[in-house]
């Protein structure tokens, strides 16, 4: 399974290192790519990554599922009326509509689902995420109760703290229950 994982400045370390971790351990091969100027990415706690490659040069065909982490990069896109932050929202939102066409699998956590509301992709299904991003998807059903749930090709988790029942239901649509109970079993969860 390929699976393309979004990175930006300021995004949630747990959420993006984790999950990244995750999914290589359950055997996908994971690459990361950026809206960015620079392949150079810190964290929301500091931290520096590298992405692998430009969002520009992308082919959503190579991909199984896009991944969408949380992190204030979030709010700091959907919530400015900067136009280099709309320019942001714009391209992000495409990325996920382009997925979507193709019914590739769309997973996304924390504060991550509200590209997805944006996009109209909750609309009418049940999805979790971190408290106050269910303003972007008025029409769907928020429940903040639930971890990690799968509707469809969508996949929310609720934050930081979900990222293994996040993981765990990205590897049980793609490989089964029986590979992602074994991917929890690996590390003792």
């Amino acid at each position: 399974m390929n699976a393309l994982f979004l990175y930006s400045h300021n995004m949630e370390d747990v959420e993006s290192v984790g999950t990244r971790g995750l999914l290589k351990r359950a055997g996908f091969n994971v690459h990361t790519a950026t809206f960015e100027d620079s392949l150079t990415i810190e964290t929301k706690f500091g931290q520096t990554l590298s992405a692998q490659l430009y969002a520009r040069e992308i082919n959503v065909a190579d991909y199984d599922v896009l991944i969408i982490p949380g992190g204030p990069y979030v709010k700091g896109i959907l919530d400015s009326d900067n136009e280099v932050k709309n320019d942001f929202e714009d391209k992000i939102v495409g990325l996920v509509k382009r997925f979507n066409h193709e019914n590739k699998m769309i997973a996304a956590i924390c504060a991550g689902p509200r590209f997805l509301g944006r996009a109209g992709l909750l609309d009418g299904i049940t999805y979790t995420a971190f408290t106050g991003s269910d303003k972007d998807a008025p029409r769907g059903h928020y429940d903040p109760s639930i971890k990690a749930m799968r509707k469809g090709h969508i996949i929310t988790g609720r934050g930081a703290g979900v990222i293994y029942e996040f993981a765990y239901e990205i590897v049980k649509a793609f490989k089964g229950e029986d590979a992602a109970d074994a991917l929890l079993e690996a590390i003792l969860h």
